[in-house]
């Protein structure tokens, strides 16, 4: 089943299903089935054309989801770096924006890889 052009897996529940789309997730995906009225706990694959029509009906007029919005979240991330934000010098840089730390975590964004260490002992050669 596609939905806003996104395939919604048969065997989950709709609630679950309709957070496989971009942009919803399960407190927006329990709102939509409030205002379609439909039961969240129907299959996917259990769902009438009428109740995907009425879905996707509600979907494309209240939400932004999917491309529209990945489109957008691009442009506010272009903005922040246009205007030389500090959010917008560590999108450049690669880095952590929220304000987590460098030091111990994110290492394979600084590029600092670093290989876990062994025990110590060599491994005792087979005669």
């Amino acid at each position: 089943m596609r939905i806003v052009g996104i395939n919604i897996p048969d065997n989950k529940r709709i609630e679950v299903a309709l957070t496989y789309i971009y942009g919803v997730g399960l407190t927006s995906a329990h709102e939509i089935l409030l205002a379609t009225k439909t039961n969240p706990n129907t299959r996917a694959k259990d769902l009438t054309s009428e109740e995907v029509n009425r879905i996707q009906e509600h979907l494309e007029k209240n939400y932004k989801v999917e491309g529209e919005l990945r489109q957008i979240v691009k442009e506010k991330i272009a903005l922040l770096k246009e205007l030389q934000a500090y959010r917008g010098i560590r999108h450049m840089r690669h880095l952590p924006v929220h304000g987590q730390r460098t030091k111990t975590n994110s290492r394979t964004v600084r590029g600092n890889v670093r290989k876990t260490a062994g025990s110590g002992k060599r491994k005792v050669e087979l005669k």
